[in-house]
């Protein structure tokens, strides 16, 4: 289940979203202000506690933020957003099995106040990009699925279309590749 968003952050979404559409050139400088907003924060806490998770390098869970108060967790860090005092923690860092069974990969783990200020950033400048995406891209974007793409393709395919480019990017930032620099020889 996913949580609807609030209505008067929709309406900033919309409002960015319609802009940065209207004028693709357009530069947005003054986004930081928002990220700090009380909705925005609350928003963003409750997105990162929906999905879960273990605890950063923090060692705080999301139990302990409700003991301890959200609104006076949510205050303390909306004032460290605000000031410029927030910093990022580091990120804890977990072996965790890869999907085929041979071998493992790593997962970082940030601490919950940094989830939740990398989805109030996010949700504040998702929908400028969000403007500039092709109508024909469906990874990892809002409202849309995979199974969407494949209906997408199934329906080319009943038009008459007959080529698909189908593309596996899973494993190719796995190995480091090292292009040396081209000099140019006068």
């Amino acid at each position: 289940m996913s949580l609807a968003t609030p209505a008067k952050l929709r309406t900033l979404q919309r409002a960015l979203y319609v802009t940065a559409k209207q004028e693709p050139a357009r530069r947005f400088h003054a986004l930081y202000d928002k990220v700090w907003r009380n909705d925005i924060l609350a928003h963003a806490f409750a997105l990162s506690q929906e999905n879960g998770g273990a605890p950063g390098v923090d060692g705080i869970s999301f139990a302990q933020i409700e003991a301890y108060g959200v609104t006076r967790w949510l205050g303390e860090l909306r004032e460290e957003v605000r000031t410029g005092r927030y910093s990022p923690q580091p990120v804890r860092r977990v072996m965790i099995p890869k999907s085929g069974g041979v071998g493992q990969r790593p997962l970082g783990i940030p601490t919950i106040r940094d989830r939740v200020v990398q989805t109030a950033a996010k949700l504040v400048i998702e929908p400028i990009f969000e403007a500039d995406f092709d109508e024909a891209a469906y990874g990892y974007r809002p409202r849309r699925s995979a199974h969407e793409a494949i209906r997408v393709v199934h329906k080319a395919l009943d038009d008459g279309r007959t080529e698909v480019v189908d593309a596996d990017l899973s494993q190719y930032l796995d190995a480091a590749t090292y292009c040396p620099p081209v000099h140019s020889v006068e």
